[in-house]
């Protein structure tokens, strides 16, 4: 029986997204800090090594200014001597004023660079020498020293002294990371790139497409040849034992099926007690349900995807179940609703949720299964549910009712099966894209939540 729309219920459990890294970033990223931690520790290692050169080289070129300014004034007069300050001034960018008792300057020895070009300095200018980072708050490069007892400071650029600028040093270490982080990249795409042909060919063989999931075994690295030969003898092995399958499953509908189906008009025939013929009819057909389970459960997974009107392949399942006078449908789904799936696949798929909510989801009150079918669009997908309102499943046995064989407590297990239905619908719906799941709904029943891919619009 049919009745009027029920609303579309929504799953409470809501799944969360993990964060993955894959393969690649992960061994670019353990390449890159390998190599940047590589070129903090040269550098580190270079300046460690450039400090003692660079101090003596630093001390012994002031030195050289000095004694040269300290020589120049010392053979000159006094009026040479003003105008030589003037020329070192104008064109060395030297300045030499006399050093006052009250000037205040700062230390330049405030780093270890500083003090050991200080100690140098002492050592090749005598006593009373002194280096300073400012006087009187003027910057520059400022050393006192002594010209026949009169006390002088000599200002100069300490730029000029500088052997390498911190700029210099940034754009190196920048230039030599970029380079770096290239080439774990380039090293990160070699290593990966064979475990992700593997991941694509085994990919191929879990959709049973075993023409695609051939490997190259003619590689250079050992370990990689032996690891492809291996994968593509499992791939023709796989194949074989496939084919072998089809071949049986061919047979084994006539092998079986024709007994039955003779057996079965024997039985109508010869006889006479109606109980006990109609007692033997059932047991014969569902010998044949069982024999058909099997079948549909070892089914090929390969399926042609197709826009097919979800309204029709409902229509069509509930054609042999709508005068039942056990089960009662309700529908809430529209006319224009388009999925992508095989009709055929997604009619089995209907078939089945419906044949185990008549059979497990019947009210204990009423003796009636009250199925709720409902379908909505969201997005690129189409979410559709099939209930019942019976009693339910234990929260603990969800997740094993789609495994095959299984079956759950007698209360849902009252009729015989072959405890395949549920296993045959996760099955069909993973290989049309799809997902599938089974949840208790809150007013009491079993729902079974289907999402497919909605087909594109024209």
């Amino acid at each position: 029986m049919l009745s009027g729309a029920i609303p579309l219920e929504t799953s409470s459990r809501g799944r969360q997204s993990r964060w993955r890294l894959s393969l690649f970033w992960r061994t670019f990223f353990l390449l890159a800090l390998l190599l940047i931690g590589s070129i903090l520790a040269w550098l580190q290692t270079l300046r460690a090594l450039e400090f003692e050169p660079r101090a003596f080289q630093t001390a012994q070129q002031i030195a050289s200014l000095v004694n040269l300014s300290r020589a120049a004034l010392i053979h000159s007069d006094a009026i040479a001597r003003v105008s030589l300050i003037k020329t070192m001034r104008e064109q060395e960018g030297v300045r030499i004023v006399p050093r006052e008792p009250g000037d205040k300057f700062e230390p330049f020895d405030t780093d270890a660079l500083g003090q050991r070009i200080s100690l140098e300095l002492r050592s090749k200018l005598g006593p009373g020498t002194e280096l300073a980072n400012s006087v009187n708050q003027e910057e520059g490069l400022w050393v006192g020293f002594v010209i026949d007892g009169d006390n002088y400071w000599m200002r100069t650029n300490r730029d000029r002294f500088n052997r390498m600028a911190g700029r210099t040093w940034i754009i190196w270490l920048i230039t030599a990371a970029a380079l770096s982080l290239a080439g774990a990249a380039v090293i990160a795409r070699l290593i990966n790139r064979p475990l992700k042909q593997l991941s694509f060919a085994a990919s191929r063989v879990r959709e049973g497409d075993f023409n695609a999931s051939t490997l190259d075994e003619t590689v250079a690295t050992s370990e990689i040849r032996a690891v492809n030969i291996g994968f593509n003898r499992m791939s023709q092995k796989l194949a074989k034992i496939e084919q072998d399958r089809a071949i049986m499953l061919a047979g084994i509908s006539h092998d079986l099926r024709t007994p039955l189906a003779r057996l079965r008009l024997e039985t109508e025939l010869s006889v006479a007690d109606p109980e006990a013929r109609a007692n033997m009819v059932t047991d014969i057909a569902q010998l044949d349900a069982i024999i058909g389970k099997f079948l549909e459960y070892a089914r090929p997974d390969k399926v042609e995807l197709s826009s097919v009107v979800l309204r029709e392949v409902v229509d069509a399942c509930l054609f042999n179940v709508r005068n039942r006078p056990d089960m009662r449908i309700n529908l809430d789904l529209s006319e224009d609703l388009v999925v992508l799936a095989d009709a055929v696949e997604l009619g089995r798929v209907i078939s089945n949720l419906l044949e185990n909510a008549g059979r497990y989801g019947k009210s204990v009150h009423t003796g009636v299964a009250q199925v709720d079918i409902a379908a909505k669009a969201r997005d690129k997908w189409v979410l559709i549910r099939v209930r019942d309102h019976g009693i339910g499943v234990s929260e603990a046995q969800l997740e094993n009712l789609t495994k095959p064989f299984y079956r759950g407590e007698a209360a849902r297990t009252a009729a015989n099966g072959a405890g395949l239905g549920l296993a045959i619908v996760e099955k069909v719906v993973l290989r049309m894209g799809g997902t599938f799941a089974l949840s208790n709904t809150s007013s009491g029943g079993l729902a079974a939540n289907i999402k497919l891919q909605r087909a594109p619009t024209a």
